[in-house]
């Protein structure tokens, strides 16, 4: 009976190697996945075609790196990487081998992977699983282990130290002590890594079950500095009053408390970085962190860009970032939160109160009650009922009413018309087109029309 739950096209797919006189193998993370009773998106095959060879036996493949003997195959809706055996040379850049030599021994093609887990291999038509490496008692015991030489494996990719790192972070499996003891020692060759690379295996760690644990593995073997010295800074960094850890444990255990959307993660990852540049001294000798939001805004803005997030990211969080430290009570006016709503957002109000959470969750450890901002959100709810009126594009009259007046284009107009929304703010009833044009005749002579 086959003990993994191969799919039909997928055996389907290995009949067409034997039919050929070739192997294919499962292997890597699918097989992975598969054995921990994942969920599998990615296919990965190994064979010992060559990759011109597999790419005349089907009808739809995408030559993806040939110099490597790489095609991906589109086969009765699966999408699978397939791999010639291979072994690799040197890698002159700590990045890629310089050179591969395609090898018939799908046994010399695993010994160049880079963790025990990932070197199986399964055996599409006859079942034969191969494990050479003890990658199946690595994965019972919850251990991340090089294959080999851990300072090898390291040296010939940079990028090995934080995947095991992620892994460990994903799976919440140890670091093989040796393992983790070869991490500070290739940082040099990690620094090599292109920061696309180092941003997508970070993304990986902060979107795991508890990122804090990754994190703290970052700290620990000397990476985090070189990944967001920002944050590192925020050691040893103390807070006082009802706060428990410093800002880093802060922050990492905030990242913890958000949900597993990636803008999120990151905000509360990231709220509090610029503490450390906002410090004082109180008068009562206690540390303050006045307007620390908007240094944290500043300085999430200025990691993220460098770790080439896209923009629709960056201005999510640092959005967030900035608005984080609102306190909200029963005696704010109605004017008062519809201005909140319009600095923050109606649309950006969920993930604001999430972070509220999280932050909260990350100042003592334990998970606060949501409930305490249920009056925020029914106070919202019931006003955006009322008039949704918050941006100068809500106004009942636009530039070109003004300019029937008499108000020139440019910044008085502009002006004129912020001054409108503000009223509208306080009393939504004026925003009407005939109300709006009698205020807006009455203070244009203040602005010299």
């Amino acid at each position: 009976m086959n003990p993994f739950p191969i799919p039909k096209a997928l055996r389907e797919y290995g009949r067409v190697f034997r039919d050929a006189g070739r192997q294919a193998w499962l292997v890597g993370g699918a097989l992975r996945d598969m054995i921990l009773g994942k969920k599998v998106n990615d296919w990965d095959v190994a064979t010992d075609a060559p990759a011109r060879e597999v790419a005349k036996m089907f009808p739809r493949v995408i030559p993806t790196g040939l110099q490597h003997g790489t095609v991906t195959v589109l086969w009765k809706g699966l999408t699978i990487e397939t791999t010639t055996f291979r072994v690799d040379g040197n890698y002159g850049d700590g990045r890629r081998p310089d050179s591969v030599t395609f090898t018939s021994d799908i046994r010399e093609d695993l010994r160049r992977r880079d963790f025990t887990m990932n070197s199986l291999a399964y055996n599409l038509e006859t079942g034969e699983l191969l494990d050479p490496h003890q990658g199946r008692a690595d994965l019972a015991a919850g251990l991340v282990r090089a294959i080999g030489d851990p300072l090898e494996r390291f040296t010939e990719d940079g990028l090995r130290p934080l995947r095991a790192i992620r892994f460990a972070s994903q799976l919440g499996y140890r670091i093989d002590p040796d393992t983790l003891a070869a991490i500070p020692r290739t940082l040099e060759n990690f620094r090599r890594v292109s920061i696309e690379r180092v941003r997508d295996e970070l993304v990986k760690v902060l979107l795991s079950p508890r990122p804090s644990y990754g994190l703290n593995l970052l700290e620990e073997t000397g990476m985090l500095p070189h990944i967001l010295p920002e944050l590192s800074a925020c050691r040893g960094v103390e807070q006082k009053g009802f706060h428990r850890f410093d800002v880093l444990d802060h922050s990492f255990l905030s990242c913890d408390g958000a949900p597993d959307k990636i803008e999120l993660r990151i905000a509360a990852l990231l709220h509090d970085i610029g503490k450390p540049a906002a410090r004082a001294e109180g008068p009562d000798g206690l540390p303050t962190f006045h307007r620390h939001e908007e240094l944290s805004a500043r300085a999430a803005e200025e990691a993220l860009r460098r770790l080439k997030f896209s923009n629709a990211v960056i201005s999510a969080v640092v959005h967030l970032v900035r608005h984080h430290m609102f306190a909200y009570d029963d005696s704010w006016s109605d004017a008062a939160v519809r201005r909140f709503l319009a600095r923050t957002g109606p649309e950006n109000l969920e993930d604001l109160l999430a972070l509220r959470l999280a932050d909260a969750y990350g100042t003592t450890g334990t998970p606060p009650d949501p409930r305490g901002l249920d009056p925020l959100r029914k106070r919202v709810r019931d006003l955006l009922e009322r008039s949704r009126a918050l941006s100068i594009r809500d106004l009942a009259i636009d530039g070109n009413d003004l300019a029937s007046l008499g108000v020139p284009r440019g910044p008085v107009m502009g002006r004129i018309l912020a001054e409108l929304l503000e009223t509208v703010l306080d009393d939504p009833e004026l925003n009407t087109p005939e109300r709006l044009l009698d205020i807006a005749g009455k203070i244009k002579g203040k602005y010299g029309v």
